[in-house]
């Protein structure tokens, strides 16, 4: 199974539209493309996928040991032509000065030939010891072939294509000119998602030729061939026959998930409901709710109009239904939500109320230790100590007395840079984001604590 590791000097050089570019054009003709993602992500992975055809997988050194990526990434791979993972931000980048998790370990453990996107503006001579160093660096990884992006015309081309040939020994797999149609739109958390994007398809579409007019695809299917065969492992497991209805919030307005939680979910004998913020007038009969992240802020005007899903759902919650949300969805439920001067009317379940700000107010990976308040704590393994990140420029303001939290912040910002995750009810809801990894089953606890519930209500029924 042919794969390769879409790379770059720096964040912002173009990778993130080549590799949609590169999913879109291959699979145009007819190749079955795997789409994966290193570290946390929501956005770039919704337009992976898109273009694609196929659900992009984050691979994650922070919230998955080295065996779980490896499984992961095989079996994913099953049934598919090629597999291409985009790095984030640039090659050598990471958290640690080992650059143990940086993009160039995960390529070197997946084996990966390393294509590099490289912003050319302003470049020509200086490419060579550019590429030269990145060669040099690290002897565990194989840079196979560089991508020129943001070319300015048929002789800056020229130039960087004879420097790179007479310098070093890298293939030139393409060049992509400058062009609005390789260019997505821009917001604080990075592009806008490919939900929020009416024209997203026709823009997948464009930027899929522009890269078969201007990257030799074969050449990139033949070094994408010269990896080494991935390891066979098993499939996923067959869903299991659903007894749980959850209601997920999928709209333009929320549209954060993973999709190894969501078929975590369907594992657990979950039939996964989706509803809309903003158009649907009620929820649908479910016996739990997953409210995602997104940009509510973007549609807080259409979500305070519909106030009768705003007031469903917190009946729901008043009700005792359990629920779970992630940032976005946290800000759904409090009294209001400010973004400039602008203030509109949330769910009104949590006593407090959600302002934007102009900087992030947490970043990053965080680490949390559970507290007793947990409404679905492992009783077998006592409170978690629990890695997961956060990314949200809103904060919460004017919060009522007594509330009671599911964590404590080791790491990170989460809700006042020492708690997170507000409990109420059978409610709990979190600036973090989980991912359901090894080290941190938070699906099965979740629907465990909906089918709990649910017999409860039989029984008092």
């Amino acid at each position: 199974m042919a794969h390769l590791f879409i790379s770059a000097a720096h964040k912002s050089s173009g990778k993130t539209t080549v590799s949609i570019g590169l999913c879109a054009a291959l699979a145009a003709r007819g190749l079955v493309v795997q789409p994966f993602k290193k570290g946390p992500d929501y956005i770039d992975p919704l337009w992976l996928g898109r273009a694609a055809g196929r659900d992009c997988y984050n691979l994650d050194f922070y919230t998955m040991d080295r065996t779980e990526i490896d499984e992961t990434f095989a079996r994913q791979m099953i049934g598919a032509d090629i597999g291409i993972i985009e790095g984030n931000k640039g090659l050598y980048d990471g958290l640690d000065l080992d650059g143990s998790n940086s993009n160039a370990a995960l390529a070197a453990q997946l084996q990966a030939p390393v294509v590099l996107v490289l912003d050319t503006r302003g470049m020509t001579r200086g490419i060579a010891p550019l590429i030269l160093g990145y060669q040099g660096f690290d002897p565990n990884i194989r840079i196979a072939g560089v991508i020129l992006n943001q070319v300015g015309g048929s002789r800056h081309e020229d130039k960087l294509r004879r420097v790179i040939e007479h310098y070093t020994d890298v293939a030139v797999l393409g060049a992509v000119g400058r062009s609005p149609d390789m260019e997505i739109v821009e917001r604080h958390l990075g592009l806008m998602p490919s939900n929020e994007d009416d024209a997203s398809g026709r823009r997948i579409a464009v930027m899929g030729q522009r890269v078969t007019e201007q990257v030799d695809l074969d050449a990139v299917l033949a070094l994408a061939q010269t990896a080494p065969a991935v390891p066979a492992v098993a499939p996923a497991p067959v869903p299991a026959s659903p007894d749980l209805r959850i209601g997920y919030a999928r709209d333009e307005a929320f549209g954060f998930y993973y999709p190894c939680d969501l078929a975590a979910m369907r594992e657990a004998g979950v039939e996964l409901v989706p509803f809309d913020t903003l158009n649907d007038a009620e929820l649908p009969a479910v016996d739990g709710l997953f409210i995602g992240g997104g940009f509510p802020e973007t549609r807080m005007a259409e979500l305070e109009e519909n106030s009768g899903m705003r007031r469903a759902v917190r009946d729901f919650i008043e009700a005792g239904g359990p629920v779970y949300a992630e940032c976005g969805g946290l800000m759904y439920l409090s009294r209001h939500l400010t973004w400039g001067e602008k203030q509109c009317k949330m769910a009104g379940v949590i006593p407090g109320d959600v302002r934007m700000h102009d900087r992030p107010q947490g970043r990053g990976y965080v680490r949390l230790v559970e507290t007793d308040a947990h409404p679905w704590p492992d009783k077998a393994s006592g409170p978690a100590r629990i890695s997961a990140h956060e990314f949200h420029y809103s904060g919460l303001e004017n919060l009522a007395d007594g509330v009671r939290f599911a964590y404590q912040v080791e790491r990170g910002h989460g809700i006042d840079g020492q708690h997170d995750g507000i409990v109420y009810k059978n409610l709990l809801a979190s600036y973090t984001h989980m991912r359901d990894t090894g080290g941190n089953h938070w699906v099965k606890r979740f629907v465990d604590h909906v089918r709990r519930c649910k017999e409860q209500q039989t029984a008092r029924a």
